[in-house]
């Protein structure tokens, strides 16, 4: 297929949909957890194992079968993932007991997981230079709309009127018409030759040791080690936030909902504005920028005078939340412009393993003991500290952006 602008904006659309659908499916168990302890007798404790489960197949799926797909293309990896995935959120809806549920959702997790890399491989291979960063950070963001805003709307209705057995079928359907969607109509990103990225580069990696070469960078550590953090905070606000608002600053539940609505639109938003910023004041600027100013999320929520004034409080949310556009960053911009093209699935997989396994462990772990011996203001200062160090990891980053994208991005400049 020969690269065009319109075939661009339509994988746009379709890598957007598919992403956005991954965290829906995901998402889906978390959403329908009251159910799942009303009717099928799981503890919390077991609601929390089905999550991390997920979470670290997905960590380890996303990473290898990146590298694979570095070898063998990207859509003979993609295309049974989409399939694969939305039949275990069908198998979700029949399972009967909690070992079949772990099994189901860990294989979920390794079904899931290669969609962030290889979807993440095909938009930073597919895309104009001048506009690589901002549909990137459009399509990532779509975990935001449609995985913490739509998902929870979506699977609790379902659940509340026909079941939530039906959720997690529903829940499965997108991913299927998807799957079609991008058998038929995406193309392998390399034999789009008139993309000048898609042809920077060799086009397979050589040998094994090129998976192994992604840690020789620092770079691609230091964007771990940031990728890392930023889950971590995320995870704090999504979690105990909640528990913070209700249970400390005494608001309702639905003030806390008004809240943190604001805390996830501002993420999608941010997610495809900023990374497209970055391409005129550069990537460690503006991820510099993004770590600070989502540092202080968690200390707003801790400031009581600002609960009398709940716009104010939503509107400094909103304006603060760069999360989605430090995973854009960090997940995928920075790391393929600092590696081999040969190996772009590797190192995006690579960010992705590590954030999801040191948030899926040391999250919870730290969370339940700082809450548990010092309170829920304790994990919001956490939450803090997590992006703090984003932003230190961002300062010992070297700036990546390339001359030729800062060319074009101002040559399209009206």
């Amino acid at each position: 297929m020969v690269y065009t602008r319109r075939y661009e904006n339509f994988l746009v659309a379709i890598l957007f949909l598919t992403w956005g659908t991954v965290f829906l499916d995901r998402m889906a168990q978390l959403y329908l957890s009251p159910y799942l302890i009303d009717d099928l007798k799981f503890s919390n404790e077991q609601i929390g194992i089905l999550a991390s489960a997920t979470a670290l197949a997905w960590a380890v799926s996303t990473v290898l079968f990146g590298a694979i797909s570095d070898r063998v293309g990207r859509r003979v990896v993609l295309i049974p993932a989409v399939f694969t995935f939305s039949l275990l959120s069908w198998l979700s809806g029949v399972v009967r007991t909690f070992e079949e549920m772990l099994l189901v959702r860990a294989l979920l997790g390794l079904a899931e997981g290669p969609c962030f890399s290889v979807i993440m491989a095909i938009m930073e291979e597919s895309s104009e230079p001048s506009r690589r960063a901002p549909n990137v950070g459009l399509v990532i963001s779509a975990a935001s709309l449609v995985g913490l805003a739509v998902a929870p709307v979506l699977t609790t209705q379902i659940a509340a009127h026909f079941g939530w057995r039906w959720a997690f079928f529903v829940a499965g359907v997108p991913g299927v018409i998807l799957g079609i969607l991008i058998t038929f109509f995406v193309a392998e990103p390399k034999q789009q030759a008139n993309n000048p990225a898609a042809l920077a580069g060799p086009t397979r990696p050589a040998s094994i040791g090129d998976f192994f070469s992604v840690l020789r960078y620092r770079n691609m550590l230091l964007c771990c080690v940031a990728a890392a953090a930023n889950l971590t905070g995320l995870f704090f606000v999504s979690v105990f936030g909640p528990l913070y608002i209700t249970q400390v600053a005494g608001q309702a539940p639905t003030t806390a909902g008004f809240i943190l609505g604001a805390y996830g639109l501002g993420a999608f938003f941010g997610g495809f504005i900023l990374p497209g910023i970055s391409n005129r004041i550069g990537r460690k600027t503006t991820l510099l920028i993004n770590a600070f100013t989502t540092a202080l999320i968690p200390v707003v929520l801790l400031v009581s005078p600002l609960y009398g004034n709940l716009w104010l409080m939503a509107l400094l949310l909103f304006l603060f939340n760069g999360a989605q556009s430090i995973a854009a960053l960090t997940h995928v911009i920075i790391p393929t412009e600092t590696i081999p093209r040969a190996i772009a699935a590797t190192g995006i997989g690579l960010a992705a393993m590590f954030g999801e396994i040191i948030s899926a462990t040391v999250g919870p772990a730290v969370g339940i003991t700082l809450s548990n011996s010092f309170g829920l203001g304790a994990t919001m200062w956490a939450g803090a500290g997590a992006l703090v160090v984003a932003l230190i990891a961002a300062l010992f980053m070297r700036e990546t952006k390339r001359s030729d994208y800062m060319a074009a991005a101002l040559s399209a400049s009206p």
